[in-house]
């Protein structure tokens, strides 16, 4: 039986973190990650968000920043937003946005890239397309999300969301030495999780999954056709050779990745985790920072 039977008969519109769950913990934890990751990837590339957290230094150490992304977006997902750990968890987040000048609207882009970039990331590469209740539930989670982190003018449908998420970059992807330089410290990071002989390979083949847009406002150069369609005919051959394995019986957290190095069992304590600023920082440059 696959995991997303046990979904069936859940209302998407009230049962949406069991839903969100099963989805990013069981059916779907490797491409969520991914997919998750490529969403933030894709925020540096405005530049009042990639300016910002270079110039905020929160990507100094690049490893930490990435495990406290992880785990404090996780708390919420395994635990519950009503939880101990949930509400600890986006008290955190809330507190490092507080510390900086961020827009609402820069706010809304990043919440939407959390919504649209993982449905069209398993759309392209993953091993079956979400359902219509998935991306329903999909949209109903991250608006809660939302209204935790007082985030106004949510979108209420997928649709709306992919709207906002294209109009916004294409009116303000634009190169920012910040923004590259927090992008190219990613990328040595994702690269790091592979053996060194790899690395080179890993960034080609990073780059290769990314579109137009986002390369020019990184001034990436963009991989030769070839590597492109390798790249995007590796991931399918991923996803057949997924859709071959046995359901998965337990659930697949960030906290227990093998990418997250910065903690020990027990050690990653939720009101510790991310930044702690000793002042409220007022940029020139406004973008969600944490």
């Amino acid at each position: 039986m696959l995991r997303r039977d046990r979904n069936r008969g859940l209302d998407p519109r009230t049962d949406f973190e069991e839903i969100y769950r099963s989805l990013t913990l069981y059916e779907f934890p490797w491409d969520f990650n991914q997919a998750l990751s490529f969403a933030l990837f894709r925020t540096y590339a405005v530049p009042s968000i990639g300016a910002l957290l270079s110039e905020s230094r929160g990507f100094d150490d690049t490893q930490k920043r990435y495990d406290d992304t992880g785990l404090l977006l996780e708390r919420p997902l395994v635990c519950g937003f009503d939880s101990a750990d949930g509400r600890a968890a986006i008290r955190r987040i809330n507190q490092m946005h507080r510390a900086y000048d961020i827009t609402n609207d820069d706010m809304l882009y990043v919440l939407a890239t959390f919504v649209v970039v993982p449905k069209r990331w398993i759309d392209d590469y993953g091993w079956r397309r979400m359902t219509y209740d998935e991306v329903t539930a999909t949209v109903h989670y991250y608006r809660k999300l939302a209204r935790h982190m007082n985030i106004a003018d949510v979108p209420e449908r997928y649709e709306d969301f992919a709207d906002l998420m294209d109009s916004y970059e294409a009116a303000h992807f634009a190169f920012d030495d910040g923004g590259r330089r927090v992008a190219d410290l990613t990328m040595d990071l994702m690269a790091g999780f592979y053996p060194a002989p790899l690395r080179p390979a890993v960034r080609v083949f990073s780059r290769g999954l990314m579109d137009r847009p986002l390369l020019d406002a990184f001034g990436y150069d963009e991989p030769p056709a070839p590597v492109r369609a390798a790249a995007r005919a590796g991931m399918r051959v991923r996803a057949a050779v997924v859709r071959g394995l046995p359901p998965r019986r337990r659930a697949q957290t960030f906290g227990r990745s093998r990418r997250m190095k910065t903690y020990g069992p027990g050690e990653a304590v939720t009101e510790r985790l991310g930044t702690f600023p000793s002042c409220p920082v007022h940029a020139d440059a406004e973008m969600m920072a944490g």
